[in-house]
């Protein structure tokens, strides 16, 4: 099967021709049929299979056979996006797809100055690319409207979950046509995503090319068991076996992200870093130059895990592993996409065996062990009520709490 034969406009299949794009990913080939036939899609897909065209491809093509053009303030399509780097991505590859047609595509994301995005919003656009927080905004300033809106998909739907997004979601779907077709696609299907999919989506037809929350195939996997305060040295000496080669390290929050980076670029690495403390233009600053290989290193907390298609990242470092246990297989599905091969390297220290418990039960398999011994069951987590035991004596870690404890009750009266 090629993108010729699923029906697609010969104007969107010479453009994909044009980019080198003639054998369609599974993925692609269940959704797109189903995407021109008007069919409401719920989509599960590893990440890097090519969800984007599976989703844009037909909305695109269904759009060129509007005919009329957007009322002011209005969107004929709406796609929302987790993250504002999804949200850049998904609109470069649209405004690729729809080179030399009559579309306009815009993007309203957090970060950027809103007065603009108001202005572009005024003249009504084909494709809206957002993410719902900032369409909040401007549905609030009465900016936007969304009654004429004929299609809406959302992307990475499940970390619109992880990120609390469902409130948000929740008022933006009453304002929508009740006659649209709605697209949805994950990597993953949390117990949330049930109810997503009923509110948004009427008769979805289900496709799926891997069980959800499987890592690629390509991408070999493996856990060093580590000390929290060895973990630097033990990264450090992983890039020193690989230099040059383009790494994505994985911290869990902004601090710790921005102190690694520092850290790598005081010992001689290039590295940059992208979180939620970063503007938007420091962000796609560091996205370009990781891209283009000004930087070999780039430390990045979840922001970056989801839907970020960066060429070429041939490991992942998980330096701390997620709290939530679906995000690790985002987190890795940086590497080996479009058919490579890619490692995935987590750490694990002694407080984190329960999350690599989770890890395990979601992937459905032991990941190997590349270093260290597995730490005891008991020292990942204390018992219900107690303090947590310190590493040297085994007693509470709080002198105070433990004389109060073990003082004498009065008698009773």
């Amino acid at each position: 099967m090629n993108f010729e034969s699923m029906g697609l406009k010969p104007r969107l299949v010479k453009i994909l021709n044009d980019q080198g794009l003639t054998q369609p990913t599974p993925i692609q080939q269940q959704a797109i049929p189903h995407g021109l036939e008007g069919r409401d899609v719920l989509g599960l897909a590893q990440t890097g299979t090519g969800k984007t065209a599976a989703f844009a491809l037909p909305l695109l093509d269904k759009i060129m056979s509007v005919g009329a053009a957007p009322e002011p303030k209005t969107a004929t399509g709406l796609i929302l996006a987790p993250t504002r780097e999804l949200a850049r991505q998904i609109c470069d590859n649209i405004a690729n797809y729809s080179k030399g047609s009559h579309l306009k595509v815009a993007m309203i994301v957090g970060g950027k100055a809103i007065n603009p995005q108001i202005e572009k919003m005024k003249r009504g656009i084909d494709i809206l690319v957002a993410t719902p927080g900032r369409l909040i905004d401007l549905l609030d300033r009465k900016a936007v409207r969304l009654d004429q809106t004929q299609f809406l998909v959302l992307d990475e739907a499940d970390q619109m979950l992880d990120m609390g997004f469902i409130h948000a979601l929740r008022r933006i779907a009453p304002l929508l046509r009740k006659d649209r077709q709605t697209m949805m696609f994950s990597a993953t299907m949390p117990k949330l995503m049930a109810e997503l999919s009923k509110q948004y989506l009427t008769d979805p037809v289900r496709v799926e090319v891997a069980r959800p929350g499987t890592a690629a195939e390509k991408i070999t996997q493996s856990v060093h068991f580590v000390a929290q305060t060895e973990k630097t040295s033990l990264l450090i000496d992983l890039l020193n076996e690989h230099p040059g080669v383009r790494s994505l390290v994985f911290s869990r929050t902004k601090h710790g992200a921005e102190r690694m980076m520092k850290k790598l670029v005081a010992t001689g690495f290039s590295a940059a870093s992208i979180h939620g403390n970063k503007s938007q233009g420091q962000r796609d600053r560091a996205i370009r130059e990781f891209k283009s290989g000004e930087i070999d290193i780039l430390v990045a907390t979840d922001v970056a895990a989801r839907g970020i298609d960066i060429p070429d990242v041939k490991y992942v470092y998980n330096f701390d592993l997620p709290n939530v246990a679906e995000n690790y297989v985002h987190r890795i599905g940086r590497t080996a996409r479009a058919g490579t091969s890619g490692q995935a390297v987590a750490f694990c220290s002694s407080d984190e065996t329960g999350a690599l418990r989770d890890i395990e039960k979601v992937l459905k398999s032991k990941i190997e062990v590349a270093g260290g011994r597995p730490w005891p069951e008991n020292r990942d987590a204390a018992p219900k009520g107690k303090k947590p035991a310190s590493a040297k004596s085994g007693r509470p870690s709080n002198p105070k709490h433990r004389r109060r404890r073990n003082k004498p009750r009065k008698a009773a009266a």
